[in-house]
Parts: C-alpha cells; sequence; structure tokens
C-alpha cells in the first residue's frame, strides 16, 4: 500500500511536467507559421493587421513565375488564352505570336509585389505590463496592511468578519468586477483624474482590486506562521507594535509574502474579462495612463472567433509570448528572492 501511494504521488507530480510540456508544444505547433512569416520582429511590431505592399524577393519571384508557368503546361493554354500543342518538342501556336507574350511576362514578372497584413504585438504586450505594474503598486500596500491588521491587530470578534469579507470578494467573478468597473468605477475615476472612463489607470485598479483578496489571504497565512515566542520575546525587549511586525513579523514571513505577491501578479498579468470592459481595446499606446489601450489576453478574447489561417497562427503566437513572459517574470522573481533567502 505504501508503495502504491508513494507511485500515485510520483504520477501527480509528473503530471505537472506533461501538462506544461504539452502547452508549450501545443502553442509553438500552432504559432509555427506566424513565427516563420514574421519572426522575432512580431514582438517590436505596433501595427496590428496592417495591409503592406511589399516587393517579392528572388525566391518568391522564382517561385510564382514556375507556378505560373506549371499552370499554363498543365492547362495548355497561355495566359492570353491562346492554346497550344507539342508536337516532336516543338509548341505549334494558332498564330504566329511567341509562346510567351509580353504580357504573360508582365504578370508573371520581375518586379512584382504583393500584399502582407503585418500584425506586431508590441502594444498588447506593454498594455499587459503596465496595467499589471499599476495594480501591483496600488494593491500591495493594501493587502499588506489588511494582512497585518487580521493577524496583528484586530480582535478576534472583528477579524473573523473582515476574514469573511475578503474571501467574498475573492469568489467574486471577473466579468462582475469587469462591468462594475465600466459602469461605476471608470465614471468615477474619469471625473476624478480626467481622461476616459476606460483607461490603462482604470484597468490596472480593477485588476489590483481583484488580486487583494489574493494577496491579503495568503500573507495574512504566512503571518499567521510566526512564531508566539518570537513576538514575545520582541515585547519583552521593549519593543513597540510597529518594530515587532517591521522587525520580526516580515523578515520571518518574507518568503510567504513574496509568494503571494508572485501568485498575485501571475493571476493578474493574465486576466481577461475584467480587463476586456475596462481597458479600451485600441491598438495604441496609452500616452497618459488616463488612455485607453489593450493588453494580451483581450486581444486573445476579442479576435479568435473571427480569426483563421495566419491569423489564427498569429494570435497562437501573441498567446505564447504571454506564456513565456509570465513564466520569465515569475522564474526570475522566484529564482531572485530564493537565492536572496
Amino acid at each position: 500500500m505504501e508503495l502504491i501511494f508513494r507511485k500515485i504521488a510520483q504520477l501527480s507530480a509528473s503530471l505537472v511536467f506533461v501538462i506544461l510540456a504539452a502547452t508549450t508544444i501545443v502553442l509553438y505547433i500552432s504559432a509555427k507559421p506566424a513565427i516563420e512569416e514574421f519572426g522575432a520582429q512580431f514582438i517590436f511590431e505596433e501595427r496590428w493587421g496592417v495591409e503592406e505592399t511589399i516587393e517579392l524577393s528572388p525566391s518568391e519571384q522564382a517561385a510564382q513565375d514556375a507556378l505560373k508557368l506549371e499552370s499554363i503546361e498543365s492547362t495548355g493554354e497561355s495566359s492570353d488564352g491562346e492554346s497550344f500543342v507539342e508536337d516532336d518538342d516543338d509548341f505549334i501556336m494558332d498564330d504566329e505570336d511567341d509562346f510567351i507574350t509580353d504580357d504573360d511576362d508582365e504578370e508573371m514578372g520581375s518586379g512584382s509585389q504583393r500584399t502582407k497584413v503585418i500584425y506586431g504585438a508590441l502594444v498588447p504586450i506593454v498594455g499587459t505590463i503596465f496595467s499589471t505594474l499599476i495594480a501591483m503598486l496600488f494593491a500591495i500596500p493594501i493587502a499588506m496592511g489588511i494582512a497585518v491588521f487580521l493577524s496583528e491587530i484586530a480582535p478576534g470578534a472583528l477579524a473573523k468578519p473582515v476574514g469573511v469579507a475578503i474571501e467574498l470578494l475573492a469568489s467574486i467573478p471577473s466579468i462582475i468586477y469587469g462591468m462594475w468597473g465600466l459602469f461605476y468605477f471608470g465614471p468615477f475615476i474619469a471625473d476624478l483624474f480626467g481622461g476616459n472612463t476606460v483607461s490603462l489607470l482604470v484597468a490596472g485598479l480593477v485588476l489590483g482590486i481583484m488580486v487583494i483578496p489574493f494577496m491579503a489571504a495568503l500573507s495574512r497565512d504566512a503571518i499567521s506562521t510566526v512564531p508566539d515566542m518570537l513576538k514575545e520575546s520582541a515585547y519583552a525587549m521593549g519593543a513597540t507594535k510597529l518594530e515587532v511586525i517591521k522587525d520580526v513579523v516580515f523578515p520571518y514571513a518574507k518568503s510567504g509574502i513574496i509568494g503571494s505577491i508572485i501568485l498575485s501578479f501571475g493571476r493578474a498579468l493574465g486576466e481577461t474579462m475584467a480587463v476586456a470592459f475596462v481597458i479600451g481595446g485600441v491598438y495604441q499606446f496609452a500616452g497618459k495612463v488616463t488612455d485607453p489601450t489593450n493588453s494580451i489576453p483581450v486581444v486573445l478574447a476579442n479576435s479568435f472567433a473571427e480569426s483563421s489561417g495566419l491569423s489564427l497562427s498569429v494570435l497562437f503566437y501573441l498567446a505564447l509570448v504571454l506564456f513565456v513572459l509570465s513564466f520569465v517574470v515569475i522564474g526570475v522573481a522566484k529564482f531572485y528572492f530564493l537565492r536572496k533567502k
């Protein structure tokens, strides 16, 4: 029985890596056409869905000429509709014109152009990063204050209802936050700071409100692990409540608090529905925090329904960028703070 239990536990742990690898492989395979078409320039391009006329490269021109010639030979007609037959390797034309006319050469010919639709991820990448940073700047002080209050300051009769309220906030669906932000919170912020009712600032603040309950609950649990003996020893040496919290509680619970911030950061980075209501959804940089912009999850949510072919592959490429961005940010943060520890 013990062996079976250990095997099941190992299988469960291995499943995490299988899911991670499968997700990465599927994203890469689906995004491969867009990766081959746009390359790394996709990350630094700010245009989205813009048509651009470009000159064909020599290889593309040669391939196009070969396809047209093959089509002519297979149908038995020239491009201007003249039929021909093959007799002893010589072409016998219905008139005295050459097989390939000047018009044919111009249609197939050198210097041809083609229309290319340009897609770029820079605007949603910047919008995602800045909205998440605004959310963290807003949420961290409030969440830490809630956690300290519930674990160190509030009496039991008050700590319990406040804790229940935090759990209720965490259970509210994100779409409700989005509707509330669009119709009530956005106009309030616009009246207070100016600008639009949908903007980068409104999106960041709504994200911050959403992640506060998670960060506060996890930080409170981390702070609750501090042994009473350490705090009582500090009080016995004459330390004040503030000094105990600053010099004893926070250093001891630092890893748990940092973990709560990183998890909340990851949730804010990938939030979709709430942000889709309040960020504006326009493909332009926000000159000010009160201007509308876009984010990666919002682009994915709004564009999948009408996408196919290369445009669908572009969305998978964008999803892969978000996946790598989240992985890098959280991985670097974890490595840095674990190294410091």
